[in-house]
């Protein structure tokens, strides 16, 4: 990539960042500075899922155990032992990280669609027993005391304090998903994801690098699941283990274009829009249309665009005149950038 490139991608990035940090100055409604919260946080999740689920290419449809771990320990250390959730949150992310590991040994020497299953019955499991636990409060679920307000305990009166919170935690993703992306870990990550077999014959331990990309994106999950706990005051089994939060966070990423750093970003612009305005569209009368929604999104993901909406973007951009490649002359390689 050249100097040029690299100096446009930053300005782009850095006019991206700008544009966010002012937004909510001009949205003042609570109700529409909430659905800003909402994609931040979806796209801050969709981001740490394409870590293992894009770059690696280890499905994962039990991202909701890394969000609920994150959302429960946080929440417990703060009833318990009076501990700030800025402390919470990344003991969460620890715990998360020693479950994946435990998840991920015996779950990594199942391939495919056989890995996205065991995911999904290891997340089961866990919400049947956070349902029946005592300690957790089972399916009564955990209430925030309200009476430590202030940045450091992430209980404000208004809005725009919990937008900066989440816009400062999807930027702390974005950069990590950035660091791996370019460093050598990401060029494994994608070995394992294109020529499993090529990589382990170059000396590449598959299961080793399984194991970083599921315990970092179980760690930045499990921060999200912290920062919703805060934001909303209530947790329970429903609300953060439940399997419909496991294939949200996928088909986030899936949508926007798995394997790409800004997709998952664009997948929770599109996919929370449509899920916010078919909620107030079709009220409570419209109880299961979100998932109506999410699995027609995957056919159609699947069957006319695999690398998603910035795929089936730089595809348009390509078929409009002077937007693709010009045609290499004969006799001549053509040239890369």
């Amino acid at each position: 990539m050249t100097t040029m490139t690299q100096t446009r991608k930053a300005a782009a990035a850095a006019g991206l960042l700008a544009l966010a940090a002012l937004l909510p100055l001009a949205v003042t409604e609570p109700s529409q500075q909430n659905f800003l919260i909402l994609i931040l946080m979806g796209a801050q999740l969709g981001v740490a899922w394409n870590i293992v689920g894009g770059y690696a290419g280890q499905v994962s449809l039990g991202h909701a155990v890394f969000y609920g771990i994150g959302a429960y320990a946080s929440t417990m250390l703060l009833l318990t032992l009076g501990l700030s959730p800025w402390i919470g949150a990344p003991v969460g992310g620890l715990v998360a990280v020693l479950f994946a590991l435990a998840m991920g040994w015996p779950c990594f020497r199942l391939k495919g669609h056989y890995f996205a299953m065991a995911t999904i019955a290891v997340a089961e499991i866990v919400q049947v027993l956070v349902t029946n636990s005592d300690l957790l409060e089972g399916a009564v679920g955990l209430t925030l005391p309200m009476d430590r307000g202030g940045l450091g305990w992430l209980i404000f009166l208004s809005k725009l304090p919990y937008y900066y919170v989440a816009l400062g935690l999807l930027v702390l993703t974005v950069l990590a998903s950035w660091a791996i992306e370019r460093s050598h870990i990401g060029y494994y990550f994608r070995a394992i994801k294109d020529e499993p077999e090529a990589a382990r014959a170059l000396g590449v331990s598959l299961t080793r690098y399984k194991l970083i990309a599921l315990s970092v994106s179980a760690f930045l999950t499990a921060l999200g699941g912290s920062f919703y706990a805060q934001k909303e005051m209530f947790i329970d089994p429903g609300s953060v283990l439940a399997t419909s939060v496991s294939i949200k966070i996928a088909l986030i990423a899936i949508l926007g274009g798995v394997g790409r750093l800004l997709g998952p970003v664009l997948g929770a612009v599109i996919l929370i829009t449509i899920e916010e305005y078919s909620r107030t569209l079709f009220g409570s009368t419209g109880s299961g249309t979100d998932m109506i929604i999410y699995a027609t999104m995957i056919i159609l993901v699947a069957v006319f665009s695999p690398s998603g909406v910035l795929g089936l973007l730089g595809d348009l951009r390509r078929h409009l005149p002077g937007g693709g490649r010009t045609a290499a002359e004969p006799g001549k390689m053509e040239a890369r950038p």
